[in-house]
């Protein structure tokens, strides 16, 4: 019988890692650093000073591993290889002091209260994304538990929290994580965010975790100092050597992986992952990556809905697809309609909005096939992009107008509601919730939030003086941005500014937009219309070059969301057809008081949307 602390996976063979408490009475370690000749556990106290020095015994695999009798949950510790350091743990659950301090091993002794919760499933996704430290004032777990009633009310069904895996400094996005299985200290530690999870199963909502498996931060990763073979050569990435998930000593660098999906999954009580930048994962091995994590989360939960859902650029159907055909992923953000409706309402044309036109022809053809890009060459890449969609579920497809990507990596922040007229952003909204599609929200979206979303990082100084300059560079040769001086990533005041400001919620140019995506999401929820979602279940087509329709039927029932991009359209409606709402009425935030259907016509005025409800004949 194989002990209990070395739990192994047939795919990996590896044994536990890192370090855990056995029998509530001592502390049990493993690394692995192979070709070292000597590993010591380095214990320090409450305030981080070293002291009493424990010996780790060669084991098989390049592994070391030693006990300590009468230490528990709370030991802090470093360690040291082959005299040199010590360094914290890269397996460890907690960096209470820091991704430089010393690592502390905990237990999972959390009171649960979600028995009976059992997950959301995926053809119901609302996905609201939320950055942990700029959504509330404090910036903390514990402090977005008491908006979560709010979200839930406006139909919110899922929280899509950007990674929290520990990284240096304060304040950061989260790519540049270090500590993939602690959760970061300032944001309220592992007892933080199970207290949000668990507080989110309790109003109905699921939570997703952004996690990031393409690459580490620069600052805090102490992988090579007990293995090169975290890394390889073979392969590169933008952000330098590949992770090693298939090269010699890859075992157990996928276990890294692996065991992290796992510990969301299971001592967290995520619903699911949301894979950054998958494209970026670079595996030539069998199975790829990819299907054992989904693999993996799913089966660390088998009596719950876990989804896993990539960011992923290339439009490719293998990742959802089921084994041995496709990787068996749930989703995929597709982002080709979000640049659509940019290029179409905001006149983006710069780096890869060169790809599209933003007619209202081609925005038809995405909402039919879900992603626009099938196999097309692209412009900006300079190589043929994307598979045929056919046959996939329209829940599969995860959508947006705004995300943190497209807010953050503008130079100054701005959402959209900077970049395009209110009527227009009412129109988006309109399209984006009614659709069949996953939609996601960008957290303040609701609202149409006037605060901005910068890039912000509290790096060393060294290193935050190159982020600065590299930023600053990176948008010198965007017209829009010339004669303009960035703001600096490192500066305290860019990361204060990104908080988000609830109290604009209640401003009546505000409000009228959180009544619109109230009143859309309890549509989204309840109208028969909305409830196929099966592939080719909806139909959208371009009147005109200024003019979209996006019909939606289930049965007889059903409805149409025409939006007018800009000018005047008159839309003959299906007879018998009425009014279910429009986006330019007052208490949405608009002018327009007179219903816009009149003896069977719609007349709108755009930027404006309007959705119709009609009983097919015969």
């Amino acid at each position: 019988m194989v002990p209990a602390d070395d739990v192994r996976t047939a795919a990996t063979a590896v044994p536990r890692l890192g370090a855990w408490v056995e029998d509530g009475a001592r502390v049990r370690w493993r690394v692995w650093a192979p070709g070292h000749q000597r590993v010591e556990a380095v214990i320090h106290d409450a305030r981080g000073q070293p002291g009493r020095i424990v010996p780790l015994a060669p084991e098989p695999g390049g592994c070391f591993g030693a006990e300590l009798e009468g230490h528990g949950a709370g030991t802090l510790y470093k360690l040291r290889v082959d005299g040199e350091g010590p360094f914290p743990d890269p397996w460890s659950r907690s960096q209470p002091l820091g991704v430089h301090g010393p690592s502390e091993v905990v237990i999972s002794d959390f009171e649960w209260t979600d028995a009976g919760w059992k997950g959301v499933e995926p053809e119901s996704l609302v996905i609201y994304e939320v950055h942990v430290g700029t959504a509330t004032p404090e910036g903390t777990f514990e402090a977005l538990i008491s908006r979560l009633p709010g979200l839930k009310d406006l139909g919110v069904t899922a929280l899509e929290i950007m990674p929290v895996a520990a990284f240096p400094g304060a304040r950061n996005w989260g790519y540049d994580g270090v500590d993939l299985f602690a959760p970061l200290a300032a944001y309220g530690g592992p007892e933080g965010l199970r207290r949000l999870i668990d507080a989110a199963h309790a109003r109905g909502l699921a939570v997703l975790i952004d996690a990031v498996y393409n690459h580490f931060g620069p600052d805090g990763n102490y992988l090579r100092v007990y293995s090169p073979h975290y890394f390889t050569g073979r392969h590169h990435t933008p952000w330098g050597d590949a992770v090693n998930y298939d090269g010699e000593g890859s075992a157990y660098v996928r276990s890294l992986v692996l065991s992290n999906v796992e510990m969301w999954i299971r001592d967290y009580h995520a619903d699911g992952l949301r894979l950054d930048a998958a494209h970026a994962l670079v595996d030539e091995g069998t199975p790829h990556l990819l299907t054992e994590i989904a693999r993996r989360a799913r089966a660390s939960a088998p009596d719950r809905r876990v989804l896993v859902i990539a960011e992923d650029e290339r439009n490719e159907r293998r990742l959802l697809l089921p084994p041995p055909e496709g990787h068996g992923l749930d989703a995929v953000w597709a982002d080709d309609l979000h640049h659509q409706l940019r290029r179409a309402f905001a006149g983006d044309s710069e780096g890869y909005y060169q790809d599209y036109t933003g007619s209202t022809e081609d925005i038809a053809r995405t909402l039919r096939q879900g992603w626009f890009y099938e196999g097309q060459v692209s412009k900006n890449q300079g190589h043929a992009r994307g598979t045929k969609a056919d046959g996939l579920e329209p829940w599969r497809f995860v959508h947006c107008i705004q995300n943190h990507d497209q807010v953050g990596n503008r130079a100054f922040g701005e959402r959209l509601g900077h970049d395009v007229s209110p009527a227009a952003f009412r129109a988006m909204s309109t399209l984006l919730l009614l659709s069949p599609f996953t939609p996601l929200l960008f957290m303040g979206q609701e609202w149409n939030a006037s605060t901005p979303f910068l890039y912000f990082t509290d790096h060393n100084a060294e290193l935050g003086r190159l982020v600065t300059e590299g930023r600053r560079k990176e948008f010198a040769g965007f017209a829009r941005f010339a004669g303009a001086e960035v703001p600096d990533p490192q500066a305290v005041e860019t990361f204060t500014r990104s908080k988000l400001d609830w109290s604009e919620a209640e401003k009546p140019e505000h409000a009228g937009v959180r009544a619109l995506y109230r009143e859309l999401l309890h549509l989204r929820a309840t109208e028969p219309a909305m409830k196929d979602i099966r592939p080719g279940g909806h139909d959208a087509r371009a009147p005109g070059p200024d003019a979209l329709l996006l019909e939606r039927r289930a049965g007889a029932q059903g409805l149409q969301i025409i939006v007018s991009v800009r000018g005047t359209l008159e839309h003959r409606v299906p007879s018998g057809a009425e009014l279910v709402l429009w986006s330019e009425a007052p208490r949405f935030g608009g002018a327009v008081e007179v219903a816009p259907l009149k003896d069977g016509t719609l007349r709108l005025q755009g930027p404006a949307a309007a959705v119709v409800r009609f009983t097919a004949k015969g």
